[in-house]
């Protein structure tokens, strides 16, 4: 979704004489949102639209389909009287079949498919350990990540474009003159950050400063200490290389910590295109053992934010109203789901994939599986959040619950992390109790063999 630093376009820009750009809207992707404000398609037509503004500055236009890619991709290839199909390596189990099927039709018609590696730094074959397998746990994962960067010299490609060779075309059903919400059947719906490949680039140039604090900002939801860019980086608005360049810029400890977390998104997709099945399965087989014995009402108050533990509460209250959710949350609600509710973890990594604006299933479900204990390089499942701890931890003062938790609001911080009934007569009473279902939580997971 970006018009720079793009493997796919930039090859095919430089090997042919006239590149035609493509979108289409995928009907067996958006038919399972069943919510038509669904805030991540207004994204992608936002960041469509930054696209095609600058496209028709040079009298060019993308191309807009609506229907199964393998059949609309060569359709449109035989349409065009095209030689080559250019596309980026996706590494979700549905991409791999679908792109397979595409080149397949396409050799049909004697027309070449061409892949490339362009949303990780790093693909799996380039990351091994001395046996020649693929690491199983982060650290000597990133280590050899790093290693290999270093190898080359800290050297990131940056893909050039030509952009003079993009094809001069009138595009009549482009998302700045047509309805592309209303063709596909969902309604607009903005989101608290705007699509587009403009603003993740500002975005990313303003966190250059407060990024030398982030190891010590990061953790602090109340505080703007994360950089927000992972819905623009999820959609393609920014290339992975943005990412990288930029913590390479800064020789401090908050750049380290947050090229880190680029590093874990490699990791993760890493482990989806290695081991397809963590979709669907634990990373560890023996955790699908797990009789999960939490209630399904237990469930729905954690959706909605009705918990009675305000730092959960307003964690979740948050992400229904924003699609957005602070990563130290992530975590904190997640343990809470799985070791103080007893909830499958597959129930809580629907309901993020159905929500979060920066959705992806790699680092949805190895964040998950992460938290559940079930996953690769896991916690321990010993190892439990207390959310009460972690609330006066990471949010001392109680202002991200103040902000989502307006019934907390007349607290002080002294009440607001486990506030009476008598202090908050409005707010819900915890629906179980911590200490209990702790116990519970060391009994359900101590059956699976280790």
């Amino acid at each position: 979704m970006r018009l720079h630093d793009h493997a796919a376009l930039s090859h095919a820009l430089q090997e042919n004489d006239e590149v035609q750009l493509v979108f289409v809207f995928d009907p067996l992707i958006l038919n399972k949102l069943t919510d038509k404000q669904d805030r991540r398609v207004t994204f992608i037509m936002e960041s469509l639209q930054d696209m095609e503004s600058t496209l028709q500055k040079r009298g060019a236009s993308i191309l807009i389909r609506y229907g199964n890619p393998v059949e609309e991709i060569p359709k449109l290839a035989r349409e065009l009287g095209v030689e080559k199909v250019y596309a980026n390596r996706d590494y979700e189990p549905y991409a791999k079949k679908r792109d397979a099927e595409v080149q397949k039709q396409l050799a049909n018609l004697d027309i070449t498919f061409k892949q490339y590696k362009d949303s990780v730094m790093f693909e799996q074959h380039e990351i091994r350990n001395g046996s020649g397998l693929v690491y199983k746990v982060f650290t000597p994962y990133k280590n050899k990540w790093l290693e290999v960067l270093r190898a080359q010299d800290d050297v990131v490609p940056d893909y050039k474009m030509n952009a003079t060779k993009i094809a001069k075309l009138v595009n009549k059903k482009n998302v700045l003159d047509h309805d592309w919400h209303k063709e596909i059947g969902f309604v607009a719906t903005p989101a608290v950050l705007t699509g587009g490949t403009s603003l993740a680039l500002k975005r990313l140039k303003e966190f250059s400063i407060p990024m030398a604090r982030y190891h010590e900002t990061r953790d602090i939801p109340a505080l703007d200490g994360t950089s927000n860019l992972s819905p623009y980086i999820r959609h393609g608005c920014l290339s992975v290389r943005d990412m990288i360049r930029a913590g390479l810029e800064q020789r401090n400890d908050g750049a380290k910590i947050w090229l880190s977390e680029v590093i874990w998104r490699d990791f993760y997709h890493m482990i989806l295109d290695t081991h397809p099945y963590v979709e669907k399965s634990s990373f560890k087989p023996d955790y699908d053992q797990i009789k999960w014995r939490g209630k399904d009402e237990w469930f729905v108050a954690w959706c909605q934010g009705e918990t009675g533990y305000p730092i959960v509460d307003a964690a979740m209250r948050c992400l229904n109203q924003t699609g957005m959710m602070h990563n130290r949350l992530r975590m904190v609600v997640a343990s809470f789901l799985c070791k103080t509710l007893l909830i499958d973890w597959r129930q809580g990594e629907r309901y993020f994939a159905e929500k979060l604006l920066d959705f992806d299933l790699a680092a949805n479900s190895g964040g998950w599986q992460w938290s559940s204990s079930t996953g690769c390089d896991a916690q321990p499942y010993f190892r439990i959040f207390n959310p009460y701890n972690q609330s006066e931890k990471f949010d001392g003062e109680g202002e991200f619950i103040k902000a989502w938790i307006p019934e907390l609001g007349h607290l002080d911080k002294s009440d607001i992390h486990s506030p009476s009934p008598m202090l908050a007569p409005d707010y819900p009473r915890p629906i179980v109790i911590y200490e209990k279902m702790r116990a519970e939580a060391l009994d359900m997971y101590g059956v699976v063999k280790k």
